[in-house]
């Protein structure tokens, strides 16, 4: 009787081989935006629940995949984003919002930075620093909350209700400052502003001396897949400038949106229920 060779399925395709035709399509599923729970993911890929969780936290602790603990559901990861976006390379989200951000400095001579969200964080993944003496200065990969940012505002703004309470957490929020929103009530009123306005600001609510002023970027499905941020000290953003700053920021935006895709007749309403990427 003839026995398998160790490591090979029936079909003599090796096990490693089919793990990784199976974390792919899982992978798939969860690349459409959509938030899935581990028994819809094992139905459509075909796979008992056991094998899909296995795969699911192979994939987790490398970060292509993300499990919201509070509704159980799986969501693709930062880590497959940044992947993803290295096919087109120079064409990757932040390499192709270079070149906007450096013009749009140059117009305005003020800090542009480039976030995405990661689990309940916006992360700074792009920057150009301004030519003055006294500029903002953020790390690349650096990590800050939703609430109480230009940026965060933007990528809760278009979320819907529900989502957006999971992603700031219980009360209070925290305290960064005495302009710091720590009620998720008054985040969610400050969200209706933002939709109605296009941006956000950061009035010093992060830190104290430094205002911030953040557009949404959106891709070709109309979902805001980043948000783009000026940020200045305050007493080079009184209200008056902000209201100028305003439309060039959005003009930049809206240059980005439009090279991955975004049609502006397609612009989603104005609360995205879908789930975010």
């Amino acid at each position: 009787m003839a026995t398998r060779k160790p490591g090979r399925a029936r079909t003599g395709e090796p096990t490693g081989v089919r793990a990784l035709e199976r974390g792919l399509r899982l992978l798939e599923e969860l690349g459409s935006g959509e938030a899935l729970s581990l028994s819809e993911l094992a139905r459509r890929t075909e796979l008992t629940p056991s094998t899909t969780y296995r795969l699911l936290e192979t994939l987790r602790r490398r970060h292509f995949v993300d499990w919201d603990e509070h509704s159980g559901l799986w969501r693709i990861g930062l880590r497959a984003y940044q992947i993803g976006q290295a096919f087109c390379h120079p064409n990757s989200l932040s390499s192709l919002a270079l070149e906007a951000m450096q013009r749009l400095v140059a117009r305005v001579n003020e800090t542009v930075n480039l976030a995405v969200l990661d689990g309940a964080e916006a992360v700074y993944i792009q920057q150009v620093e301004s030519r003055q003496m006294l500029r903002m200065f953020t790390q690349l990969g650096a990590r800050v909350p939703l609430h109480c940012t230009g940026v965060g505002k933007v990528l809760l703004a278009w979320r819907s209700e529900e989502e957006v309470r999971q992603l700031l957490g219980p009360e209070p929020l925290a305290a960064f400052t005495p302009h710091t929103l720590t009620r998720v009530d008054a985040v969610l009123q400050e969200l209706e502003r933002v939709r109605r306005l296009g941006y956000a600001i950061d009035r010093e609510e992060r830190e104290i001396g430094v205002r911030c002023l953040a557009a949404p970027v959106r891709d070709a499905t109309g979902r805001v897949v980043a948000a783009l941020s000026l940020s200045a000290p305050a007493v080079r953003l009184p209200e008056r400038r902000l209201a100028e700053l305003a439309p060039v920021v959005l003009e930049t935006t809206r240059e980005l949106s439009l090279r991955l895709g975004w049609q502006p007749e397609t612009e989603p309403l104005p609360v995205d229920q879908s789930s975010p990427t």
